[in-house]
């Protein structure tokens, strides 16, 4: 009875062989989904590295001024500007004004080279003056215009805390609140960063585009 049962479903040897073909594409098709699934992580992670050095390249070439306010005495004031950048920037123009006022209260042209990692200074007491009154207690915020790899950029306006009193200065001293750093307004995806300055170049381009729009551009402001 047992043998009549085995025998019954015996699987004949060339069944076998036929199978293993058929075995094998499927063991086959397996791992070769289980590779894809790697060469999609590896490809991931080698783009996310890229962009990762792209990233870290822009932050080291891309143009970033720091402004600073010092009081050196009652009667003297300096304007420090330092280039956090490796690329070397032409100075334009600086510019001043108290926080309630939307045109500025002092602005002076200038042509000074700046290397990357260098600071640049200038004596500013009679123009922080005339930018305040004799008797003053606010904000003032201040700006610099620049040249750097072909293109004109402005920096964020950073902001200070000043007290004059009878034409003195007594306090001058940085604001808590953080300049902006540099963002690309006009691009394709996500915005990934922001920077110390802004394309002033960009920003008369983006004008004429709006009276004419088969005009190109980019920007990056603060």
């Amino acid at each position: 009875m047992h043998l009549q049962w085995m025998n019954a479903f015996r699987i004949p040897f060339s069944a076998l062989v036929s199978y293993v073909p058929v075995i094998a594409t499927v063991v086959t098709c397996l791992f070769s989904v289980i590779l894809a699934r790697a060469t999609l992580r590896y490809v991931e992670a080698t783009d996310k590295g890229l962009a990762l050095a792209r990233e870290e390249f822009e932050r080291e070439w891309s143009p970033e001024l720091h402004i600073k306010l010092e009081r050196v005495s009652a009667n003297e004031a300096r304007i420090v500007v330092t280039n956090l950048a490796k690329t070397s920037v032409l100075l334009q123009m600086a510019q001043m004004r108290k926080l309630t006022h939307v045109v500025p209260s002092e602005r002076w042209f200038l042509n000074d080279p700046l290397v990357g990692g260098m600071t640049w200074s200038q004596d500013i007491s009679k123009r922080l003056l005339g930018a305040t009154d004799a008797e003053f207690a606010g904000s003032v915020v201040a700006s610099m215009t620049f040249y750097a790899s072909g293109r004109m950029y402005r920096t964020d306006w950073f902001r200070f805390t000043v007290e004059v009193r009878d034409g003195r200065i007594t306090r001058l001293d940085p604001s808590n609140i953080p300049a902006r750093r540099v963002r690309v307004v006009d691009h394709k995806g996500p915005e990934r960063r922001h920077e110390f300055v802004q394309d002033v170049a960009g920003d008369a381009a983006h004008n004429k585009q709006e009276s004419k729009p088969e005009g190109n551009f980019f920007v990056t402001g603060a």
